[in-house]
């Protein structure tokens, strides 16, 4: 029998991938609502509490609403919001994020899909915390370069049809330094403080990639690059959907440029660490609808239902060779 499947919030830009990704498999039956009432709370409250799980792409205060709604203690809620990221009643959707996470996610009814930037910089940070390489006081910083559909529908359109000149820049944003994925990248790293935060929004579909600048002085003696590196080699030994590049990678230093968007149209997320005798610099690197959104959140589910965790989802092709 095939698991029961709803989608809350269906015409959003997560939405509508979770139903593509999930529209070649014969083991779920996707439950859909009526046009006429998809806003209608009795319905939706009836497709919840029907469903195996059901995801939640929906703004927070409705993310809310929504959970709130249900009553069937067999349906999984999986949010795609920043409403539970760091709710204790919520398990973070990252099963790479530490061990033991993936038996979390499995048990839970309630999880809590992570943010695009906040993917890329946790599973960079969080193992090199864990090693003792970089210290839960250290102050950090981060840069991300991500595509505008992680503006959602609104952002798609204008981009794609309001031919402003100003949209072929990039565009750097949340200056108010309140971005909304900081709580989840200050909790799920173990960080003692949340770290300075610049996004930017470039004008290209998808894909992104968060950069972490970091002084080996301000590291544990002998901390080298190599020993960064070979932390998040160790960490993530056998992993899937995540892939520890080659120190200093050669594919990318001999062009000069690096492609932001060459992890597009899969569940992967490509991990770097370039580094000189003093400095080094961290680089993940994802696409910000797949493992960064809708791929994370079918991933969780695949684990919850106990079926197999890469079903419907793809690795693709990396450029270069891993580590």
């Amino acid at each position: 029998m095939a698991f029961r499947v709803y989608v809350d919030g269906q015409q959003g830009t997560t939405g509508l991938r979770i139903h593509e990704v999930l529209a070649g498999r014969d083991d779920i039956e996707v439950l859909r609502i009526d046009p006429e009432k998809r806003k209608d709370p009795a319905e939706r409250a009836r497709l919840l509490n029907a469903a195996d799980v059901a995801f939640l792409c929906l703004p927070d205060d409705a993310s809310r609403e929504a959970a709130a709604m249900v009553t069937n203690p067999r349906t999984c809620l999986i949010d795609a919001s920043t409403a539970f990221r760091t709710d204790p009643g919520w398990v973070f959707g990252l099963p790479e994020l530490a061990p033991g996470q993936r038996d979390r996610i499995r048990t839970s009814k309630r999880i809590a899909n992570p943010g695009c930037h906040s993917t890329a910089f946790i599973l960079l940070v969080r193992p090199l915390i864990d090693a003792g390489l970089i210290p839960r006081e250290l102050p950090l910083s981060a840069t991300s370069l991500t595509g505008y559909s992680g503006g959602g529908r609104k952002m798609i359109e204008q981009y794609e049809t309001s031919g402003d000149p100003r949209l072929r820049s990039p565009r750097p944003y949340a200056l108010t330094l309140r971005h909304k994925h900081l709580p989840e990248m200050h909790v799920h790293t173990g960080l003692a403080t949340p770290p300075v935060f610049q996004p930017v929004v470039g004008p290209f579909y998808k894909g992104l990639t968060v950069s972490i600048p970091l002084h080996l002085s301000q590291l544990p003696p002998g901390t080298t690059p190599a020993a960064l590196h070979e932390a998040l080699a160790r960490r993530y030994e056998g992993e899937r959907f995540v892939q520890v590049m080659p120190l200093n990678d050669a594919d990318v230093l001999s062009d000069g440029y690096f492609d932001v968007q060459a992890a597009n149209d899969t569940n992967r997320v490509d991990l770097f660490v370039f580094a000189s005798d003093t400095q080094a610099l961290l680089m993940a690197r994802l696409d910000n609808l797949g493992k960064g959104a809708s791929g994370a959140a079918v991933q969780s589910m695949n684990l919850h239902l106990g079926v197999e965790e890469d079903r419907g989802l793809t690795v693709g092709e990396t450029v270069g060779s891993r580590a």
